[in-house]
């Protein structure tokens, strides 16, 4: 029988919801403990700002590790919501949330070392970096993420998506695409200087954003190193053989922050009129010779043009551009339960973002 009694030791938590029964020790939070026992529980930043790991407190004495407010409404806290990740547990609780998959479907994270065996600049701020690992790291998503470090330099990890799906990976390879932070002490300890040979940590994988099985229109938007997990997803609906209309924007500054243009192309020709790659401009000079769209990824949801209320949306980059996105979709008739994001948080706002 589950029950409830006092002991300092691990306690237990039942997802009402799946009938899971998890234990969560002093110094975990409880997505932790759930990712580690093989849960597929909805999360992506892992650090209190995406808000997808929220779920409903049913029973139970917890402690939060941060204010809950900044995430979470009024109305929900009321009804019992808490984010997993930022919640330990007092005594054993039942927990309702609902879970992305079957545990069966997502490998468990682990931590694997590697070579950076490729950093090569993709813009002036934006590196392509591939690691070769010393071992074959739990299959991944395309869409997830991965945690790296530096041993003996950078032991506080930092979260950067996978930029190809798995199929289209080298064997015993993994890539992300990273973009230099001011002040941050991972992206300027690859920007800086070359760091091809040093070797890396790589843990994972994480997150919940990944393609749903859907043959609604599909709409990606995409700012920055966000084109990382974009990428991996038109590569996964490419190897399916483009079963649904597939429009992805991606908003930039200036056309020297236009990248991946040639794997679009590619992803184009083999779309088969089932894929428009659809580049916005924010700050390309008037006077330029750019005849593309001009202004933020936001200016040209139509709902006319791209049939929005029908449509799956996936959204990657900054916390900004994501919210302005989802109100804008929200208002042109999208479900909330059809959007899909990736925040990219840095760690100069949040523990364990992207610096």
């Amino acid at each position: 029988m589950f029950g409830f009694f006092a002991r300092k030791g691990p306690h237990r938590a039942r997802i009402t919801t799946s009938g899971d029964t998890i234990e969560v020790g002093a110094g975990d939070n409880l997505l932790k403990a759930a990712l580690n026992q093989g849960l597929a529980w909805p999360h992506n930043c892992r650090v209190g700002s995406c808000g997808q790991c929220r779920c409903r407190l049913v029973s139970g004495k917890i402690k939060p590790l941060n204010d809950f407010s900044y995430v979470l409404t009024g109305e929900e806290m009321d009804a019992g919501m808490i984010l997993a990740c930022q919640t330990s547990l007092r005594s054993d609780v039942e927990i309702e949330v609902a879970l992305d998959k079957p545990a069966a479907a997502l490998s468990q994270p682990k931590s694997v070392g590697g070579v950076i065996v490729r950093a090569r600049p993709l813009t002036h701020d934006i590196l392509e970096v591939r690691i070769r690992l010393d071992e074959v790291m739990p299959a991944y998503l395309a869409g997830q993420y991965a945690e790296l470090s530096v041993p003996g330099l950078i032991e506080k990890p930092r979260s950067y998506s996978f930029a190809s799906a798995p199929e289209n990976e080298q064997f015993g390879h993994v890539s992300f695409f990273i973009r230099h932070v001011p002040d941050g002490e991972m992206t300027g300890w690859l920007h800086t200087a070359n760091q091809e040979g040093q070797r890396v940590n790589v843990a994972g994988p994480y997150g919940s954003f990944w393609l749903r099985d859907s043959a609604a229109p599909m709409l990606c938007i995409a700012g920055g190193s966000g084109m990382a997990p974009i990428k991996a997803l038109l590569e996964q609906v490419s190897s399916q053989g483009f079963q649904r209309q597939v429009t992805y924007v991606f908003g930039a500054r200036t056309r020297d922050d236009l990248y991946c243009l040639d794997e679009m192309k590619q992803i184009k020709a083999r779309g088969n009129g089932h894929f428009n790659f659809i580049p916005v401009l924010s700050r390309e000079p008037n006077d330029s010779d750019w005849s593309g769209l001009r202004g933020h990824c936001t200016d040209i949801l139509s709902p006319d043009a791209f049939d929005l209320p029908n449509s799956h949306a996936y959204l990657c980059g900054p916390p900004a551009m994501i919210d302005s996105a989802i109100e804008c979709l929200g208002r042109a008739g999208v479900k909330s339960e059809h959007i899909f994001y990736d925040k990219f948080i840095d760690a100069s706002h949040m523990q364990g973002g992207r610096t």
